[in-house]
This record gives structure tokens, sequence and C-alpha cells, in this order.
């Protein structure tokens, strides 16, 4: 069977989905506001999920993470019960939030190439 045709799969897609419109919407927590969903991974049971959010205005330092992962904490059973509830799961899945580290290497490697090109160009 093709990955994209996997149950979970498309259960990580909605999953991605559901908690943007819930985190804009739903979520009034302050330590929550700017916090985007970059990722969703789910076993194949879908029994647990692995959420990986990122921040609208970029680089974040360390104590903004930790506001955030506490802002999730506090969350925690609104989302999964509300996750499990609009995705019609048996069994709502155990979440995991971690900080997508991607962006930040991905802007930090920009950064170091544009100083190559101004030494280059200098």
């Amino acid at each position: 069977m093709a990955n994209e045709n996997k149950r979970s799969t498309r259960v990580a897609e909605r999953m991605k989905e559901e908690l943007a419109l819930l985190l804009l919407s739903e979520v009034s927590d302050p330590a929550l506001r700017g916090v985007l969903v970059s990722e969703v991974q789910v076993t194949d049971d879908c029994r647990f999920g692995r959420i990986y959010f990122r921040f609208i205005d970029g680089l974040a330092p360390e104590s903004r993470r930790k506001e955030c992962q506490d802002g999730f904490r506090r969350a925690y059973g609104f989302l999964r019960r509300e996750l499990g509830t609009r995705l019609q799961l048996r069994v709502a899945p155990d979440l995991r939030f971690l900080y997508d580290e991607g962006q930040d290497a991905r802007l930090r490697v920009d950064a170091l190439l544009d100083e190559v090109k101004r030494d280059l160009k200098g």
C-alpha cells in the first residue's frame, strides 16, 4: 500500500488541520499564541502522535519554547479529547508536543550562506 494511502498518514494530515483550527480559535492560552503545527506523525495504530511545532515569527529562545511546552501541557486534555471527537477515533491518541528544530537549522544555514556570499564578494 502506498504511503499516502496509509490510514495513519491520513489521520496525521487531518490531525494537523484540526490542531491548526483549535489553536487559532479555541485555545486561549497566551503561551500558545503564534504557534504553528509544522508536522504530525502518527503511529500505524493511531494511538500515539508526535506534534512538531514552531513559531510564526521564526527563531525563539529556549524560554519561549519552554513556555509553549507548558501551554501544550495545560491544553493537553482538551486537545486530545477534541481530536478524538473530530477525527472520530475510537481511542484518542496520546500526544507528544515537540519543538521543530528543522526551521531553526534552515535559518542558520541561510545566514551562513549569506555570510559566505558577502565574504566572496568583498
